[in-house]
């Protein structure tokens, strides 16, 4: 059963400063120039009101009014078509399910190691480390066919990617040159202004 919401004027965003999944929500709010309230949780000490909000007590959680919303592509979505300029997804049916499957694509084979390169044995970690490595070099192509990530337009599939790449070196990754357009594409991503307004002091550490 769901614990009602406290009436609350302005949008709350509970987010972990060093979380990636908070992180790509962040991106979302700055590149659309969403107002809100950004709280930073401990995720070993969070607050009791997160655990009322949210049954999973995992952040990111949104909190607009009367909604709570969590699961960070779940937040994303709702604040695009919430606040639809810019927009990011395409607009047509078929380039929207299409951007979908990236992102569920992307979330499998790319988001999914991450917990294990962060885990505690190191044989998986390495192994995890070299895959996500492999798999980015192999994907090369894929970053030089457009400005943004299969797309003339920056969408959420970039929003989603930003954070995994600025923390490569976070994950003891570092890309060869064979990997040129990665490393381009990734740039093209972090000199935006939202995307440096997106970052807190520990993920500027990172690098």
């Amino acid at each position: 059963m769901t614990a009602p919401v406290t009436r609350r004027s302005v949008m709350t965003l509970y987010s972990d400063p060093s979380s990636i999944h908070s992180h790509r929500v962040r991106i979302v709010l700055f590149e659309k120039d969403i107002t809100v309230e950004i709280e930073d949780v401990d995720p070993d000490n969070k607050p009791d009101d997160l655990l009322h909000l949210n049954p999973y007590n995992t952040v990111p959680t949104l909190v607009d009014r009367d909604l709570v919303l969590y699961d960070s592509r779940v937040v994303s979505e709702y604040l695009d078509e919430r606040f639809p300029h810019p927009p990011l997804m395409p607009v047509d049916p078929v380039s929207r399910a299409r951007s979908r499957l990236a992102l569920f694509r992307i979330e499998r084979d790319w988001y999914d190691l991450l917990p294990i390169i962060e885990g505690s044995d190191a044989k998986k970690a390495d192994a995890a480390r070299n895959k996500l490595r492999d798999s980015l070099i192999d994907s090369a192509s894929v970053f030089e066919l457009k400005p943004f990530f299969l797309s003339e337009e920056y969408s959420l599939v970039d929003a989603t990617v930003a954070p995994m790449l600025w923390r490569l070196n976070h994950y003891g990754i570092e890309l060869p040159s064979k990997a040129s357009a990665v490393t381009k594409y990734a740039k093209r991503l972090f000199d935006r202004e939202g995307f440096q307004l997106s970052l807190t002091e520990s993920e500027r550490e990172m690098r």
